[in-house]
């Protein structure tokens, strides 16, 4: 009934202790490190290429791709800002964490080699906007006038996060796009156990999560890929996007969680995601993101007794969802953050408050990438 696959954004430390984003960082850089990797057979069956040929691979560079000034576009370069990874489809959650860790594990090994190390960012702590420092051309304006959606560079070239994805199979377009309404309107008790983006503008930032207080309004928190033009629906930002590939088909993407470096909180947002899409229990729906209510999420988390309690209340629903499916095992993480209220953000503020580094805290992420 379901399947599952997710995409993980990596940001690098450079030789020099620095981000390896937009400010320094060219795409051949990071290209060095992807043309080591390799190739799978058929998984274009199930991962988009794209019409610049950059995603060829389960990893690829992540970036503002720019275009020669011409009708036909031309890709000329692209300006990175990390890479992502894509794991195939899976029919279970333990082989989709199993592939992304092997994934996860086999870039960092790679890229350790060429001086660039792997560090946990969901907002660039440094610069917090983008901007192409060569003015878009012609035919740049008129493709992002006719892509609305592509009009937020601002925003994604600053951000890092995944991309969990699930599909069920035998549900109606109605129905499916019915589950990405829910998961938008639960989104603010949903997203708080990723929280893991503390710092901006080389300092810290007076809450837990500045791509999540940013973000929302201008991305969505979940996305529905439909079949045909007649099942969009007309929402600013999208709910629902027309699938590229048939693998997409009916794939209903959630797009609002910070990243993460502990595997096995994936593992138990695909269970929780699966389990709220099962219950039957909580009503609520909405065809884009509150923005007023994912920022005040962003700032105080589960230390808000409102927000903890709705936040345990979805849990609960999930697990009664799930009842003796093996998948509950996994919503054990999410559980112990409850019981906690500690986040991976709230330990980076303890850890900056020790330091004064953000460097330094920087560079204790990733350091366990087992998974079972």
């Amino acid at each position: 009934m379901f399947s599952f696959g997710i995409e993980h954004e990596v940001a690098f430390f450079n030789s020099s202790g620095k981000l390896a984003d937009f400010n320094r960082t060219k795409f051949s850089d990071f290209q060095q490190i992807i043309d080591q990797l390799p190739v799978y057979p058929n998984d274009n069956l199930q991962l988009r290429i794209g019409d610049s040929g950059i995603r060829k691979k389960r990893w690829y560079i992540e970036g503002f791709e720019r275009f020669a000034n011409f009708e036909h576009k031309r890709l000329v370069d692209c300006i990175p800002k990390g890479i992502e990874i894509r794991t195939t489809i899976h029919n279970n959650i333990e082989n989709t964490i199993a592939e992304i860790t092997k994934s996860f594990n086999l870039l960092r090994n790679l890229a350790l080699k060429f001086d660039y190390e792997p560090v946990l960012i969901s907002f660039n702590p440094y610069s917090p906007v983008f901007r192409p420092k060569v003015s878009l051309n012609d035919y740049e304006v008129r493709y992002l006038q006719s892509h609305p959606e592509e009009q937020n560079a601002s925003i994604y070239m600053v951000t890092y996060g995944p991309d969990i994805n699930i599909s069920i199979s035998g549900m109606s377009p109605d129905e499916i796009i019915n589950i990405g309404r829910k998961l938008t309107y639960y989104s603010p008790y949903i997203v708080p156990f990723s929280y893991s983006s503390p710092f901006t503008e080389g300092d810290l930032w007076a809450g837990l999560s500045v791509r999540t207080f940013y973000r929302t309004g201008k991305r969505p928190s979940t996305l529905v890929f439909v079949e045909n033009q007649e099942q969009l629906i007309s929402s600013n930002p999208k709910l629902t996007k027309l699938a590229r590939i048939p693998a997409e088909i009916g794939r209903i993407e959630f797009k609002a969680f910070d990243s993460c470096d502990d595997f096995s909180l994936y593992a138990g947002f695909f269970a929780l995601l699966k389990g709220l899409i099962l219950d039957t229990s909580l009503l609520g729906k909405a065809t884009v993101p509150d923005t007023e209510l994912h920022r005040f999420s962003a700032k105080y988390g589960l230390h808000c007794e409102d927000i903890f309690h709705k936040s345990q209340e979805i849990l609960q629903a999930a697990e009664n969802a799930l009842g003796e499916d093996l998948d509950c095992r996994y919503l054990e993480p999410l559980k112990r953050i409850l019981q906690t209220k500690e986040t991976q953000a709230d330990r980076m503020i303890q850890q900056f408050k020790q330091t004064g580094s953000i460097e330094d805290v920087l560079k204790l992420t990733y350091k366990d990438t087992t998974w079972r």
